[in-house]
């Protein structure tokens, strides 16, 4: 009889979700498993923005000490929220197919009520040269990009905005940066009703969590402008070093393509010292048989952004994420590295 694989999960609906896909896919390999709930620090302090609570490893903590206790055999997780030092005795098992990594706004009222002040028009965002009020000064020694939209207002009051994410904040302010932002906590379900309950022009949602769940509302658009978190849309599955039944069982459900190109961005995100609480991003995409990086890092304030684009060829993707932290940070990226050390 085979063993039953206990799978550690949060409650959330999406936490869930995702869970019951690992499930599934494991069924189909004719392994049983069950479901098993622990609730997560993340789940319990929802009003606290996850940038001043130490975010990194907050959705994962209690389900790796129920692993490490053999409460569970496994865990999955979103994997942006996985810190990428794993803790002592838990290895990654599998990632599963990456779903949609961009970010999405949902705004409140009509399109139109927006659409100017972002510059996104006839269903496509305006370059920054051609957005109202846009000025830019660049530096060629450090390709660092400062530009300001002064439009970002509506009937002359600043747009509003709700994340708890300050890669997204920093992001955001970068272009609009006469944007207010607000905190906004909970599982997509708690923040959906937020920005409904809230005087708030909209707010920022990862895509996939919507679109897993089938939560992504029309009144939704893409920001094609904004780079993901590291790892953004993709499940990972972790498991004990020790548990040689379960690394197995997993790894027949691991997608090599997703977990090339997120080992990349994390390897990126680690060498830059970063962790879910600092505004780096990341992207790598297998294209023609050859990885197409895009990755960015930015002062907190949005003010100051360092950016790196690269095609590498498949053979040089062990140590890519590595190589392309350290070329950002001598393009200029330190000096807002060290800047947002200094402010922890």
């Amino acid at each position: 009889m085979n063993k039953v694989i206990r799978i550690g999960t949060r409650e959330s609906q999406l936490a869930v979700w995702q869970a019951t896909l690992v499930q599934q896919l494991l069924a189909k390999s004719s392994m049983a498993s069950e479901l098993v709930f622990i609730k997560s620090e993340g789940d319990i302090d929802l009003q606290t923005p996850l940038y001043e609570i130490g975010v990194q490893g907050i959705f994962t903590r209690s389900l790796d000490i129920a692993l490490i206790n053999n409460k569970i055999d496994i865990a999955v997780h979103s994997m942006k929220d996985v810190p990428t030092q794993l803790a002592n005795g838990v290895v990654q098992s599998a990632v599963l197919p990456r779903a949609s990594y961009k970010d999405i706004f949902v705004y409140k009222g009509s399109l139109s009520s927006v659409s100017d002040q972002l510059g996104y028009v006839n269903g496509e965002w305006a370059m920054s040269k051609n957005l109202p009020g846009y000025n830019k000064d660049i530096d060629p020694s450090l390709s660092i990009i400062n530009s300001t939209f002064n439009n970002s207002t509506i009937n002359n009051s600043p747009l509003t905005i709700a994340t708890s994410s300050i890669r997204r904040m920093a992001q955001w302010l970068h272009r609009y940066p006469n944007t207010i932002i607000e905190n906004l906590r909970g599982n997509v379900n708690t923040r959906l009703r937020k920005v409904q309950d809230h005087n708030w022009h909209g707010a920022i949602f990862a895509a996939a969590g919507l679109e897993r769940i089938n939560l992504r509302p029309e009144n939704a658009i893409e920001l094609d402008w904004m780079l993901p978190a590291p790892a953004q849309g993709a499940i990972m599955v972790v498991s004990r070093a020790a548990d040689d039944f379960c690394l197995h069982a997993c790894q027949l459900l691991n997608d090599v393509t997703t977990a090339t190109c997120v080992k990349i961005e994390r390897d990126f995100l680690r060498a830059l010292s970063g962790g879910c609480s600092t505004p780096i991003s990341a992207l790598a995409e297998i294209k023609d048989n050859k990885i197409h990086f895009r990755g960015n890092i930015l002062s907190t304030d949005g003010i100051e952004k360092v950016e790196i684009e690269k095609i590498i060829t498949n053979n040089q993707s062990d140590n890519a994420g590595k190589i392309l932290a350290e070329e950002l940070l001598n393009k200029g990226g330190e000096k807002i590295a060290q800047q947002i050390q200094h402010a922890k």
